[in-house]
């Protein structure tokens, strides 16, 4: 296992780049991102370890790196995406309600692009994976925001009417992305549909529903609605996606057959902050937690002989762990992970499993 210490601020997101193999970003908060300051580290991997590329911080580039003291943003940050588009573009998303872009490749004083709209914090942030021509922001606000890197302005609005946590893109069908917010709820939007009424929402999953296996009324568990923090689209089964949050359960939908999850994946102690489809398998997932632990799943897809269920715990984080994501390049088991004891992890997956 690979360590790199972001001292002094609590990692928030890390994300693998699309486009190299030993390259990796991580957005990070001062005061556990409650109030203050904020930090983008942009790292790599190399035959010494871990060693940071370049830095920013209040808009301003640091590199090489020599004082970890100086220039710290005005807010936290929440989250970070690679552009699909270029490989030295990275966006992040602000308490202050902003989205950044830089340019990792020039050493600007400032981001190359700002967007602010969001009227509260900007919490996650998505690059779209099939056009690659948009990015998506979800926010407290109740909001998520569709918007085109080369305008200042927002391309669309599609109201949540409550906080939203969480925004990813289809990684199958372009225009079709989601959310998952305080409310309980998984919404869908499907961008080419007429705007109408219902602007472009297709669907609105109640997460807390009754699995969809249980046929027997009486029989059917029953869950209180709980904020859902985070959620991800599986990369091989079409309209497959998973949900986690304050109840520590993981869901897994099929949006084909929205009347409850297909899985509960039970076993975290405290509330899951972070869930990745791995871009290998398709029936395997990560998950990062408050319990701060790391924990590796199946939820058995279409393989009869694979129960869903718990197939390996990484615990080494000594606070909650809040950001995880998988290496999309060489053996299928990488994967990275940050916390709030001011530490990025880099793991082999199977090395935790039995």
């Amino acid at each position: 296992m690979l360590e790199f210490r972001t001292q002094g601020f609590q990692g928030y997101a890390v994300k693998y780049s699309p486009f190299f193999d030993n390259r990796l970003a991580v957005a990070a908060s001062a005061n556990y991102g409650l109030v203050g300051n904020g930090r983008l580290y942009v790292l790599e991997l190399t035959a010494n370890g871990i060693q940071c590329l370049k830095w920013y911080a209040r808009g301003i580039f640091r590199g090489p790196v020599s004082d970890f003291d100086r220039y710290p943003t005005q807010d936290a940050l929440y989250d970070v995406a690679h552009s699909e588009v270029h490989s030295n573009h990275l966006l992040t998303s602000s308490g202050d309600g902003s989205l950044r872009l830089y340019d990792v490749s020039l050493a600007p004083e400032f981001p190359i692009a700002t967007f602010q709209e969001h009227s509260r914090e900007a919490f996650a942030c998505s690059w779209n994976l099939t056009s690659k021509a948009t990015f998506a922001s979800s926010s407290w606000d109740g909001n998520v925001k569709i918007w085109n890197p080369e305008r200042q302005q927002s391309l669309l609005t599609l109201p949540t009417h409550s906080c939203t946590y969480s925004t990813q893109w289809s990684p199958h069908t372009d225009g079709v992305l989601s959310a998952v917010c305080s409310d309980s709820h998984l919404r869908v939007w499907d961008l080419r549909t007429p705007a109408s009424a219902s602007n472009h929402l297709i669907l609105q999953i109640p997460i807390h529903s009754a699995p969809f296996s249980v046929s027997n009324a009486k029989l059917q568990p029953t869950f209180p609605p709980s904020e859902a923090l985070t959620h991800d689209w599986n990369k091989y089964r079409q309209g497959v996606l998973a949900t986690a949050g304050v109840d520590r359960i993981i869901r897994t939908f099929d949006i084909r057959q929205p009347k409850g999850p297909l899985q509960l994946l039970q076993g975290h102690g405290y509330a899951v902050r972070k869930i990745a489809w791995s871009p290998h398998l398709p029936n395997l997932l990560l998950s990062a937690s408050y319990d701060m632990t790391c924990r590796i799943w199946t939820d058995g897809g279409d393989d009869q002989h694979m129960p869903p269920g718990e197939l390996g715990n990484m615990g080494r984080h000594t606070e909650f762990a809040t950001g995880v994501d998988w290496c999309l390049f060489g053996n299928e088991g990488w994967a990275a992970s940050c916390g709030w004891d001011e530490r990025v992890c880099v793991w082999d997956v199977r090395s935790f499993m039995p």
